[in-house]
């Protein structure tokens, strides 16, 4: 059933509820985030590459540095990716259905993605508390305390799961189109 008043909207159009823009705003705060990550792990290794050729030094930290931070970026840019549609996804089995059955998909894979990640988050929520109470540090020069690194699981996984939820519920409410595809 279509709700006529939202029917021919485009989705920007439609008011979201208030949770749905906040989770939506994290998401792109993790966005940048992430994106800020990488960008400071691009210096950091340019930097590594300066010391170590035009000083002929040794690099103690960069490397150790750039790999947490790149896994950090990852993880913590899942929930943006989501939002924007990033992710990898082959379309043509939605095109070939019928709407109904178009929608009734998209729920079931929101909610196994969500059931999927709400145990990476459980997992990692575990692993990171294991860390912090254990005082865990890397077996490196830096011995960095290994609950800083570890808790991208946690918050990565668990904006991620947030976004999936926007996500459902948006479907549920007929704020955007089962894959995104619209009345195609």
């Amino acid at each position: 059933m279509t709700n006529d008043i939202t029917e021919n909207l485009p989705d920007e159009v439609i008011e979201k509820p208030f949770l749905i823009r906040v989770i939506l705003a994290l998401s792109t705060v993790a966005g940048w985030c992430s994106a800020s990550m990488i960008l400071i792990a691009v210096f950091i290794t340019c930097q590594m590459i300066f010391v170590r050729s035009v000083f002929n030094q040794s690099t103690i930290w960069q490397t150790e540095t750039v790999i947490y931070l790149v896994i950090a970026a990852t993880l913590i840019g899942l929930p943006f990716v989501q939002k924007v549609r990033g992710h990898v996804n082959v379309d043509l089995i939605p095109l070939l259905l019928p709407k109904r059955i178009r929608y009734f998909l998209a729920l079931f894979t929101v909610l196994i993605s969500a059931l999927i990640v709400a145990v990476m988050f459980w997992y990692g929520f575990e692993y990171w508390h294991i860390a912090l109470k254990k005082n865990w540090v890397s077996d490196t020069v830096m011995e960095v305390p290994l609950w800083i690194p570890y808790s991208a699981l946690p918050i990565g996984f668990g904006l991620f799961f947030l976004q999936l939820m926007a996500d459902f519920f948006s479907l549920i409410l007929k704020i955007e189109s089962p894959f995104g595809l619209g009345d195609k």
